[in-house]
């Protein structure tokens, strides 16, 4: 009696029973994932139709792998090189505790001591600076007792923040008609200062080179028109007096006078630009200062006993109003007219 065969001899077909006595075949491509191999899928294709999500899968994976491993191998490349740059955070510390107010308010009084000396009284020098100096500290502070130096009109510049006790503060002075600035370093602890080390002068600056301005387009016209308007505001401007004013100032507008400290000395000059009703002039007075009562000994020659006088510029803003022109603000010339 012939044996049946082990390995099933052709492909299956839709027709044969599931229950088949035949084994599976081990290269069945398309087996039944829940009942095992060698059973056939019912209902469906058998073909590859599926594969495009394996691919788009695998393709995801590797695109994060890829994006993982570049930013593994940036990150330390970026430290590096951010290393290797100059740092551009400020080395001035921030919130340090230091009073900056009062080590400048002591700076300046260390400065008037420190830059005033007459040879001919040097104890008093010294003694205006021990409040200034750590105990031990050579008296005059540098100054080899010679020589004779004024300073005034003291002013705080900027302060250098070395840590929570130690700053830089530097003033500036006026001696005669040279500005100056001195560097003054300072420790402070236990709600106290001290001059740390010898100061240093260095130079104010000079001044800085304006350019001429151009020369004002003017309204020759305008001009004559204010220029008696404006002599009549000035001295009442200069005498303070209320009820005057209010007959060259815009109505609801009130200015307040120098209440006779000044009177007016000349009006020199009125510059009115091209416009309409309303204009910004530039007028030029030169008031006479009041000055204190002569002393008995003084002469008529004395040039101290003499009025004194001060040329000023003023930018109005004007209003014509009918036939008049009317003063609605006054303030500083940003520049001078001539």
């Amino acid at each position: 009696m012939a044996r049946r065969a082990d390995v099933q001899a052709g492909p299956r077909t839709a027709g044969e029973d599931e229950h088949s006595t035949y084994p599976p075949s081990p290269y069945d491509p398309d087996p039944d994932p829940v009942r095992g191999r060698g059973h056939a899928r019912r209902g469906g294709w058998s073909g590859g139709g599926g594969r495009w999500l394996v691919w788009a899968g695998r393709a995801i994976l590797w695109a994060v792998i890829l994006v993982i491993v570049v930013n593994g191998v940036r990150a330390p490349i970026e430290r590096m090189t951010q290393g290797a740059e100059p740092s551009t955070v400020s080395t001035t510390p921030s919130g340090s505790g230091f009073p900056e107010g009062a080590a400048a308010a002591f700076a300046n009084q260390f400065a008037s001591a420190y830059l005033n000396f007459d040879g001919s009284k040097p104890d008093d020098r010294a003694e205006r600076l021990k409040p200034f100096l750590p105990v031990g500290a050579e008296t005059q502070f540098g100054w080899n007792g010679f020589g004779r130096m004024s300073a005034g009109t003291f002013q705080f510049d900027g302060i250098e923040l070395i840590d929570a006790q130690n700053a830089v503060v530097t003033v500036f002075a006026q001696s005669g008609a040279q500005r100056l600035r001195l560097s003054v370093p300072i420790y402070y602890a236990d709600g106290r200062f001290v001059v740390s080390g010898q100061p240093a002068l260095l130079p104010g600056g000079a001044p800085a080179d304006l350019p001429q301005p151009p020369a004002p387009e003017r309204d020759d016209v305008t001009e004559s028109e204010l220029r008696p308007q404006l002599e009549g505001f000035f001295k009442a401007y200069a005498a303070g007096d209320a009820t005057q004013l209010q007959r060259y100032v815009v109505q609801g507008v009130t200015l307040d006078g120098f209440q006779g400290k000044v009177t007016l000395a000349e009006l020199n000059t009125v510059i009115a630009p091209p416009g309409g009703t309303t204009r910004e002039v530039t007028a030029v007075v030169v008031w006479a200062l009041a000055g204190p009562t002569p002393a008995p000994t003084a002469t008529s020659a004395d040039p101290a006993a003499q009025e004194g006088s001060l040329e000023q510029s003023y930018r109005l803003s004007m209003e014509k109003q009918g036939d008049n022109w009317y003063v609605k603000d006054i303030r500083g010339a940003s520049r001078s007219t001539e």
